[in-house]
Formats: C-alpha cells, sequence, structure tokens
C-alpha cells in the first residue's frame, strides 16, 4: 500500500498538529475530515432502514410485495452509478455547495414520498437515489485519497452501523407505529437537512489523486476493474444471504423472535467490526483479514444450513455480522495495491452499493417459496470468487521470494 503515497507524506510532514495531515493535498481540519465522512454515513442511513420503510409502504397498500424488491433495488441501483458516474466526471470542487445541493434535493424527494403509491414510489425512490449518491461520493472521494484508507473507512463502516441501528430503533419503538411510512420519510428528510449543514462545514476541494495528477479519477485501468470484481464478489455474497436472513432462521425452525434478533445482532455486530476495521489498519494485510473473515461467514451459512438452537443461530449471526464490518473498509486497499492511481479505490464506494442491489437480485433467482436454502450456495460462490480474485491480485502484486527471483 506504499505505492502512490508519496504524494501525501509531504502534506504529512510540514503540516500543524491540529490538522488531519495523511490526506493528499492540502491538511483538513478534524472538522471538514469529520463532516466529510459524516456525509457518506447520513446518505447511508436510508439504506439501513430501506426494508422497514418499503414494508411499511406495503402494509398500507401503496406497494405491492414485488414492488419491495424492485424499488429496492433500483434505489441502491441509482446510488451506485450516481457514484460511479461521479467519481469518473466530476472533479472535487466546490464541494460544499454541491453537497448543500444534494442534501435538499434529497430532502424534497423525501418529502415527495408522503403522496406516492404504486410505480410513483419506484420512480421517486429512483430519483433519491441520484443525491444519496453524490453524497457519498464526497464521503469516498476523501477516503481514497488518504495514506491509510481502511482507517477512515473503518470509521464510516462504524459511524454508518450506528446511526442506522439508530435509526431502526427509532423507526420500531415510535415512528412507525405512530406515524406510519410519511414519519419515515420524514426522518429521512430531517437527515437531509442535517446533511446539508455538514456540507457546510466539510471540504471545499480535494486534491489530485494520489500517484496521477489529476483531480478527478477518471475510469479505472484493468487490474483496477479487476479488484472491483472481487469486491463485487465479496459485498454481493454478505447482501445475498443477509437479506434472506429470516426465512432462513424460518427453515432452521426458529420463531420470528429469535430471527429478528438474529437480525438486531448482525446489525449491531457490524459496528464492532467497523472498530476492529479501524484497529488493524495498517497493521495486518488485506488478504489475511480477508481469508479469517471468510472462514467466520463459513461458519455462520453452514449454520444457516442446518438446524441450530436459537442461541447459536444469534451467535454466528453476529459473528457474520461482525465479518461483514471488517471486511468492507479493506475492500479499499485492496484496489489501491491493484490500481496505484487509485481510481478504482474511488469505485469502490459505488461498487459495494451496487452489490448491494446485485446480491439480493441474484438471491430471488436462488430462492423457491419456503426453500431459501439455495442462497447459501450463491453467497459461498461469489465469496469464493471474491477471495480468488484478491488473492490472484495480492500473489501478482507482491510475488513470492523464489517466484520473483
Amino acid at each position: 500500500m506504499s505505492q502512490g503515497l508519496e504524494a501525501i507524506a509531504p502534506a504529512a510532514e510540514d503540516s500543524p498538529d491540529d490538522m488531519v495531515a495523511e490526506v493528499a493535498g492540502a491538511p483538513f481540519t478534524p472538522l471538514e475530515t469529520a463532516a466529510a465522512i459524516s456525509l457518506g454515513v447520513l446518505a447511508l442511513v436510508g439504506a439501513g432502514v430501506l426494508g422497514m420503510l418499503l414494508a411499511a409502504l406495503a402494509d398500507e397498500h401503496r406497494l405491492t410485495a414485488a414492488g419491495i424488491g424492485r424499488t429496492a433495488m433500483l434505489e441502491a441501483l441509482s446510488m451506485g452509478l450516481a457514484t460511479g458516474l461521479a467519481g469518473i466526471l466530476l472533479k472535487p470542487r466546490r464541494l460544499r455547495l454541491v453537497g448543500v445541493v444534494a442534501s435538499l434535493l434529497l430532502v424534497l424527494v423525501n418529502l415527495a414520498t408522503f403522496r406516492a403509491s404504486g410505480d410513483q414510489v419506484l420512480i421517486i425512490r429512483l430519483l433519491a437515489g441520484v443525491p444519496e449518491g453524490v453524497l457519498l461520493w464526497i464521503a469516498v472521494g476523501l477516503i481514497s485519497r488518504t495514506a491509510t484508507p481502511e482507517r477512515w473507512a473503518g470509521f464510516m463502516f462504524t459511524g454508518m452501523g450506528l446511526t442506522q441501528l439508530a435509526a431502526a430503533m427509532t423507526l420500531t419503538a415510535y415512528v412507525l407505529p405512530h406515524f406510519g411510512a410519511n414519519g419515515g420519510y420524514a426522518l429521512l428528510a430531517a437527515t437531509g437537512v442535517l446533511c446539508a449543514l455538514v456540507a457546510l462545514v466539510g471540504p471545499s476541494e480535494y486534491g489530485a489523486v494520489p500517484g496521477t495528477e489529476q483531480e478527478s479519477s477518471g475510469a479505472p485501468p484493468l487490474k483496477g476493474w479487476i479488484a472491483l470484481l472481487a469486491t463485487l464478489g465479496f459485498s454481493g455474497s454478505i447482501a445475498a444471504v443477509g437479506v434472506y436472513l429470516i426465512p432462513l432462521a424460518h427453515e432452521a425452525g426458529l420463531a420470528n423472535g429469535a430471527g429478528r434478533t438474529a437480525a438486531s445482532a448482525g446489525v449491531g455486530a457490524q459496528i464492532l467490526g467497523g472498530i476492529l476495521a479501524t484497529a488493524l489498519a495498517g497493521r495486518v494485510r488485506y488478504i489475511w483479514v480477508f481469508a479469517g473473515c471468510a472462514a467466520a461467514l463459513a461458519l455462520a451459512w453452514i449454520t444457516f444450513a442446518v438446524s441450530a438452537p436459537a442461541w447459536w443461530f444469534i451467535l454466528v449471526t453476529g459473528l457474520a455480522g461482525m465479518a461483514g464490518g471488517t471486511i468492507g473498509p479493506f475492500l479499499v486497499p485492496m484496489t489501491i495495491e491493484a490500481d496505484p492511481t487509485r481510481r478504482a479505490a474511488v469505485q469502490s464506494g459505488a461498487t459495494q452499493v451496487l452489490a448491494g442491489a446485485l446480491g439480493p437480485f441474484l438471491a430471488s433467482l436462488a430462492v423457491r417459496e419456503g426453500h431459501a436454502h439455495g442462497v447459501l450456495v450463491l453467497g459461498a460462490v461469489l465469496l469464493a470468487l471474491g477471495l480468488a480474485v484478491a488473492a490472484a491480485l495480492h500473489a501478482t502484486t507482491h510475488p513470492e521470494p523464489a517466484a520473483a527471483a
């Protein structure tokens, strides 16, 4: 991961102690750095409670059961595409203005959901993904320009887990029972207002991507695209199995309460995974993190495939959540090692969001009514693909001494 860091090192040597100096270009204040990361966290709050909100719309007969899956896929796709295209086409200038405009558009779209039903919901949530993706691009732009991107990604994943868990608890305990789906989207609109305020104190622009003279990253080279394929495999496998967690609990003979407890344990453990990734940043190579997390996921998925007591099902679900929260931040240094220009790193967030749409879509093809175990086979194949590609990239970038000789 040392390649491409020369552009960052000079700033670190000359900057005051109270500045965040490991970013390419001029150092940022801690407030600016926190604001940029927070934009990514707040942009993804809706993704963490998407299932709850769409289910509430269905309960109010404003959306069909099939519409739930389609709407979730469209919003995730538009968010991922917006993040990816912004990374290729936009120059990171006037970021405060861009962040405020995107935030206000997000507020308007969430308010527009109040009167929507049927296909109107699909169209409005498709539009919502665009400002969400732009806000995520601002956060990923900072992360991809740091010397230890896995540490800053770990901060974002930890904050994302905390905010999504808080939002889910608030919706479950108070908002949805009293105000229905519109109350949930009002909460997301309020989050958009908070985004606008945060954007005002964020960075105004970013320096060139380390290893290049370009402000915007452009399209990645071939090896960068291959690294993004590994990202798609890892993230898609976790999303595919996660969306069918409660049906898998039912097939294991567990009650609804146990399945929901397991789901909550998985979300909470993602926070621990983000904290672990932050602690391991710069100390452990990504390939060893991937191997350990893949083993943890395999143990969980084997448990899902057999009848297991509720306590063990919940425990391994938490283990899987922790593994997923740890893998995410280390996907960024993998792409940087494969593509030192960091063009692929800028696309890492978009790829993970797209995987959040692709995984559940493929999972819907792998299951039958009352039989969800096919998703475990799909998850294992995608996970093996991600691990194999990451190992091949690592081997070609860091060949063994004998092979190098």
